[in-house]
């Protein structure tokens, strides 16, 4: 696995012709060209597995920017509604001001990563066809770099795309749609022609994967689930529902719901119900960089050590006691804590290392600190889930609700997902009407805390995030409890970053 993922980055770092900007930092480093990459199919395919690598590399230096991990808790959980972290230091990240700051090495991130991947995606979509080798070979990898490349701007169209809503049905500005091995100055094509992308993209993956016939063996590769997967997201953000719960249903056939022994065991391991993950072991760990070490409750990093990371008190009140996802925080119950920032007294500190005795020994603990997430080793070691069955359980039932489907439809899609796989074996649901669609958005938050969901749904929905400091019962710290309605800050928009329009003449 070691030898294999080394030696496919290097070969997708080396030709990636579609990224040839220095800001992008793609140039070659060896002699190694295309022509050696895409010989065969047998080396592309270490080129695909180059792709899944980028997912899990460190970037821009001291940042601690880990590829998918970062997005996942810097955009995702960090500035959403019911994730804490006592950090005021990160404020203007948390609180969501700094996303016009066009400058900010946070604004940059997310193009820079997305794009280089989108770039080495684009060299395999080249030149995958004169490779030496079978055509069912060549279609499956193709395929799966089409799914990378409609994966990735369908996170940025998140980000620095309007939400759907506002996008006066997609007029407004998308992104600059690079499909090609071209490095010339491009426009923004709109948020429409954006989606229109992704579709089309995974429509063509769709039927390669087909005609290949070919499965994978791996989870961190990519299959026609995948795809269905990346679809059904995609319509849900643009509001597309009839797609949204078609390919839906699609990606979750065959990944039944993960049992409860499985959901307790941290999620750092591919169980039944992961579609797509990226890979992490002891030979592949990105140390005190990787998403473990900046999430998992018993990881020896600092990040996690000094400030652990906890639900809000709010959506904590909100899980049933019958709920065995209750359990995955620590309820301080009668025991004294700091009520500002949530700082365990010694009583609730040793109640938590008896519930939980692998937190690492030096542990800072919390009030409604997570359980959720572990690594496997030290000091932040583990599997990063990207789509789950359970995701589109929660896709399938929020799209039936917005195409007027009967309730009774919707309210077994929750049944099925919270009751029938024993997360909560008294759960039953009979609301209609908006109490549903609130039903439905509770039990999502509840489900994918810290998938760093929790921002882009807020974003999507355009809900106002109010987070409340323990006098005004919730449990952020005053800097962090603030209400953040949907028009502020650019309407959640990040602006494209300056490193972009310096290098791209047709945007400055």
């Amino acid at each position: 696995m070691n030898k294999i993922y080394n030696i496919g980055l290097l070969f997708i770092v080396l030709l990636a012709g579609s990224c040839k900007k220095d800001y992008l930092d793609t140039e070659p480093t060896s002699s190694t060209g295309t022509s050696t990459a895409f010989e065969s199919t047998e080396n592309a395919k270490l080129a695909v597995n180059g792709l899944a690598k980028m997912m899990t590399v460190q970037y821009l230096s001291s940042q601690g920017f880990n590829g998918e991990g970062t997005i996942k808790m810097y955009y995702g959980n960090y500035p959403g509604n019911n994730f804490y972290v006592n950090l005021p230091g990160w404020a203007t990240l948390i609180n969501g001001t700094i996303n016009e700051n066009v400058s900010s090495i946070y604004d940059y991130y997310p193009w820079y990563y997305y794009y280089k991947v989108i770039g080495n995606a684009n060299a395999i979509i080249f030149y995958i066809d004169a490779a030496k080798g079978s055509e069912a070979d060549k279609n499956f990898i193709k395929a799966q770099a089409l799914t990378y490349r409609a994966y990735c701007y369908t996170m940025l169209a998140q980000l620095y795309g309007n939400r759907w809503s506002d996008s006066n049905n997609g007029a407004t500005p998308g992104l600059v749609l690079r499909t090609d091995l071209s490095n010339g100055d491009l426009e923004r094509s709109s948020l429409g022609a954006t989606y229109s992308l992704i579709y089309s993209d995974l429509d063509k993956a769709i039927e390669l994967f087909t005609a290949a016939g070919k499965s994978r063996s791996k989870n961190f590769e990519m299959d026609i689930n995948v795809a269905y997967a990346v679809y059904a997201r995609a319509a849900l953000t643009r509001q597309d529902y009839p797609k949204a719960e078609a390919f839906a249903v699609k990606a979750r056939t065959g990944y039944p719901l993960m049992s409860v022994a499985d959901y307790k065991a941290g999620f750092s391991t591919p169980n039944s119900e992961w579609l797509w993950s990226s890979y992490g072991a002891s030979d592949e760990t990105l140390y005190y960089y990787s998403y473990q070490s900046y999430i998992a409750y018993n990881s020896s990093a600092s990040a996690v050590r000094t400030y652990p990371k906890c639900i809000s008190k709010e959506l904590y009140n909100k899980i049933p006691a019958t709920d065995i996802r209750k359990n995955l925080f620590l309820d301080p119950k009668t025991d004294p804590y700091t009520t500002a920032t949530g700082a365990a007294s010694a009583a609730l500190k040793a109640r938590a290392f008896q519930l939980f005795p692998d937190i690492y020994s030096t542990s800072n603990v919390y009030a409604y600190m997570q359980f959720k997430v572990k690594a496997n080793d030290q000091p932040g070691v583990g599997n990063v889930n990207h789509f789950r069955s359970s995701e589109m359980y929660l896709i399938e039932a929020e799209a039936k609700y917005y195409q007027n489907k009967p309730a009774a439809e919707v309210q077994q899609v929750l049944v099925d997902l919270t009751k029938n796989s024993g997360r909560d074996a008294s759960y039953t649901c009979t609301k209609t009407g908006t109490d549903l669609l609130n039903e439905i958005k509770t039990y999502r938050a509840i489900e994918l805390w810290g998938e760093g969901f929790d921002w882009f749904d807020m974003k999507r929905w355009g809900d106002p995030i109010v987070r409340r400091d323990y006098a005004n019962g919730g449990n952020f710290i005053t800097s962090l409890a603030i209400t953040i309605t949907p028009e502020s800050n650019n309407k959640w928009t990040w602006k494209v970053p300056l490193k972009e329009s310096d290098y791209n003449g047709a945007l400055e």
